[in-house]
């Protein structure tokens, strides 16, 4: 970290607001442009690795996607799951590789233009700068429903990002709330951990893990799937919102059938909650139809690799055809948590980005910005480290360095045309 002395008016080329992995990775392209800039961030780099995921999270994704600009996985176990200490390390290793202008305790509070630049305004001081990339990402506020306040105070309420570990929780059981990627993993961490746990199955879809041979990431990345760009997909919009398939890196990885686990490990499983007050807790009829579609989902991947292996002749061998193991018999809309023994409940419902300290004509009606590949029509604002930013792997390591050196490109190409900037940011 560079010694930081705020002065009331600093000038750089380059503001990067973020020192997560998206604006490590810009700032490692910029530097290898030769273009000044400072990193920003308001704690420390990589905090949402380092403080905001729990004891036993491990990646879903196979480690050789993580693909950082000049700092592939350098690790012996290509196809394995990194669990967080191993993650913290390999960023830590990046970090280590290059002389980042990287300022840790800096909180922007504003990005305004001002007049043909851009004015960062922060607690240490102000910036002026010809760009900006926001690389903040889109975890900022917890979700947590209306109603939840009108649970009985009594019963314990976290969300996924204050989670660590099971001796949070009191004795009893736990309602877990969601099943993206984060509550199938908690699901897990709680059940090892011998608690009781009830579903609430929202309408995330699912992925095998291991299929005719491979894992299924790895059918995919041949497929040409990751590179398929937004522009490309048949539905954009769906692309963006649509929730992560979950399923599992632990124990070397495993896909994850929610009727097995009812069966195998006694989750009970709701529809998608609806409503609390006091002890009473409603849900939506939509369990069977959300168990129904993870499995389509399912299924369709199946059928895509299925359709490659054909196609390219490759020989794989065959997999058992799929069996739905149980369906609900009827569906409960209603139950009382104190009667279920419920003592806490775990939000796993994701955040909302916070972008109110931006000021500039770039969101959208739902406040979301609008860019193409992260260029906004804001000269020199820019976005980077966003789920299908360009492609899939936007959002995650498999795809930071493709669309951090295609950012930096712009960038310079700007640069070229502006005046110089008389700070280096170094």
């Amino acid at each position: 970290m560079k010694d930081f002395a705020p002065t009331p008016r600093q000038e750089t080329e380059v503001v990067i607001v973020g020192g997560g992995q998206a604006g490590l990775s810009a700032s490692a392209e910029l530097l290898a442009r030769g273009i000044p800039h400072v990193v920003l961030e308001k704690d420390v780099a990589f905090r949402s690795w380092k403080r905001d995921r729990w004891d036993s999270f491990c990646l879903v994704t196979p480690n050789w996607q993580c693909r950082l600009p000049g700092h592939p996985y350098d690790g012996d176990d290509p196809d394995g799951f990194m669990l967080k200490d191993e993650i913290t390390d390999y960023l830590d290793r990046f970090r280590a590789r290059h002389d980042f202008p990287l300022h840790e305790g800096v909180t922007v509070t504003r990005v305004a233009r001002d007049g043909a630049a851009w004015k960062v305004e922060t607690d240490r001081g102000d910036w002026i700068a010809g760009q900006v990339v926001i690389a903040t990402g889109g975890y900022d506020e917890p979700i947590t429903p209306p109603y939840a306040r009108a649970l009985d105070p009594s019963i314990t309420q976290m969300h996924s990002r204050d989670y660590r570990r099971p001796s949070q929780l009191p004795e009893g059981a736990t309602l877990i709330v969601g099943t993206g990627q984060s509550g199938v993993q908690l699901m897990e961490d709680l059940v090892r951990d011998g608690r009781q746990v009830h579903l609430a199955v929202g309408p995330a879809p699912r992925s095998p893990r291991k299929y005719r041979g491979r894992d299924a990431t790895d059918w995919l990345h041949d497929m040409g799937h990751y590179a398929m760009t937004i522009r490309e997909h048949p539905d954009p919009e769906a692309a963006v919102h649509k929730t992560n398939h979950y399923m599992s890196g632990r124990d070397g990885g495993k896909e994850i059938d929610l009727r097995r686990w009812h069966l195998d490990h006694g989750v009970e499983l709701w529809g998608s909650l609806t409503g609390m007050d006091g002890t009473a807790l409603s849900f939506a009829p939509d369990l069977a139809k959300n168990l129904d579609d993870a499995d389509a989902s399912y299924l369709g991947i199946r059928e895509a690799i299925d359709g490659w292996i054909a196609a390219q002749g490759i020989d794989a061998p065959e997999e058992p055809p799929f069996e739905k193991l149980w369906a609900p018999a009827q569906e409960r809309i209603a139950a009382d948590a104190a009667a279920l023994g419920i003592t806490s409940v775990l939000w796993c419902i994701g955040f909302r980005p916070d972008y109110a300290w931006i000021e500039a004509d770039v969101f959208d009606a739902k406040g979301r910005p609008v860019y193409d590949r992260g260029v906004t029509a804001a000269p020199g604002l820019h976005f980077l480290g966003l789920g299908w930013l360009n492609t899939w792997g936007s959002g995650r390591f498999l795809g930071i360095a493709e669309d951090a050196a295609f950012l930096a490109d712009r960038i310079a190409e700007r640069a070229a045309r502006a005046p110089a900037r008389t700070g280096t940011g170094a």
